[in-house]
């Protein structure tokens, strides 16, 4: 399982496993769960995540701030 977040969309992905090709369905108007060829899950992709998760507490994670333009 892989956990990856976009801060600059609000967009969280958790990874079930690699699939080829997936089909998404629709869960909410913020969540949709992609399946693969059969069946399984096989990932949650989360807009708008912080309405949803506590992302302060869902993993141990580092972030870093981009530099500023010009700024070494």
């Amino acid at each position: 399982m892989k956990i990856s977040y976009d801060s600059d969309y609000e967009l969280l992905y958790i990874r079930m496993g690699k699939a080829r090709k997936v089909i998404s369905k629709p869960v909410s108007e913020d969540i949709t769960i992609d399946m693969d060829g059969r069946g399984k899950l096989a990932g949650i992709e989360i807009l708008s995540a912080s309405k949803h998760l506590d992302l302060r507490n869902l993993l141990p994670v580092e972030t870093k701030k981009k530099a500023a333009a010009g700024a070494r």
